[in-house]
């Protein structure tokens, strides 16, 4: 593959957080997925989001991870992943029913946002909090372990990497994209980015890129984000653990396991930033288009109405008994991702 592997950069400096896909990943999606989006979709989201930058996007692609860290956004941990009881490696599935928990999950919140992202009756800022967690959770999901539970999504999985020890879901997150671009700032993610967009649009995933976005439609988002889910699951069985977890845990896991899983990387932040652009364009196409355009009408012909009560936040679902990777969760309040288990003061040198 004609990969951003094979280019050389400079590093910008490293990141000391552990969030899903890193700083890195998350910016790279953003930026992939503005590539995609329509001029009207552009014009939209950075109105919603007050930013006519090229990053405005990417800018806040990693706000819901900082916002879960605070003590107003604690409850929105759960939303960042969901814990597929599954048992790899030799079954890997995500059945929705059975594994997104009673606080909600990243399926029901995309479904969520989606709603509220394009309910006309919400406040400016609430409309921003939806599109920022779009953003970030549709990225989320396309990270294998983001959608499996076995030892709290990796996080339990202590391995070494490239001479330091960690856990298996920080190495997928952060140290891997890291390693591959020497890098973590936006403008190593810029770069990821495009070249990304050269294999989407003339190398190795122009063929598929077409399949990524087949059957989504966001009058049917919890089909749609579970069969997302459902295929970056999948590779928890294939790349991530092919052989089970006790093989990842002798030996360091740079080169021979990063040169196996970083084509994974690659491909799952492709498919991230280009189902994100296309369901952003759709989001803007079908919903908000339509309801100005109708709503133009309307209130051109028509005495103004009272506006009906907004929608209600839909990401929490019933309470229903905790199963032991929730309970696992709970330990972890809730987070996505377990705090390095390198010093906190050790940049990663590339």
């Amino acid at each position: 593959m004609g990969s951003f592997s094979k280019l050389v950069f400079v590093s910008f400096g490293v990141i000391n957080t552990v969030n899903a896909w890193g700083v890195l990943g998350h910016a790279t999606v953003a930026y992939v997925a503005q590539h995609y989006l329509s001029s009207d979709t552009a014009s939209w989201a950075q109105g919603v989001l007050g930013d006519t930058s090229d990053s405005y996007l990417a800018n806040i692609a990693s706000w819901a991870d900082q916002y879960r860290l605070t003590s107003a956004g604690k409850w929105s941990a759960a939303l960042h992943y969901i814990d597929a009881q599954d048992n790899p490696p030799s079954d890997c599935n995500v059945d929705y029913d059975r594994d997104c928990g009673d606080s909600g999950c990243s399926i029901s919140a995309i479904s969520n946002y989606t709603q509220r992202v394009s309910d006309g009756r919400l406040s400016a800022s609430n409309t921003e909090e939806a599109l920022k967690f779009l953003v970030h959770f549709l990225g989320d999901l396309t990270q294998p372990l983001h959608d499996e539970s076995y030892e709290v999504g990796g996080n339990d999985i202590d391995v070494t990497f490239d001479g330091y020890k960690d856990n298996l879901h920080s190495d997928w997150d952060t140290y891997m994209p890291e390693k591959l671009v020497n890098g973590s700032s936006l403008s190593d993610a810029q770069s990821w980015a495009d070249s990304l967009v050269k294999e989407i649009e003339s190398g190795d995933f122009k063929a598929q890129a077409a399949s990524w976005i087949e059957g989504d439609s966001i009058s049917d988002v919890i089909t749609t984000a579970s069969r997302w889910a459902s295929d970056a699951n999948a590779f928890v069985c294939t790349v991530v653990m092919p052989d089970g977890a006790a093989a990842l845990q002798t030996g360091d896991l740079y080169p021979t396991y990063y040169n196996s899983a970083i084509g994974t990387i690659e491909l799952q932040i492709a498919k991230g930033g280009y189902r994100l652009g296309n369901w952003l364009n759709s989001i803007y196409s079908s919903k908000i288009a339509k309801r100005d355009f109708e709503s133009f009408v309307e209130t051109r012909d028509a005495a103004p109405a009272a506006a009906p009560a907004a929608a209600p936040d839909l990401s929490v679902r019933e309470a229903r008994p905790l199963s032991r990777a929730q309970l696992a969760r709970e330990a972890m309040g809730g987070s996505c991702c377990k705090s390095r288990g390198r010093e906190e003061d050790h940049e990663h040198q590339h």
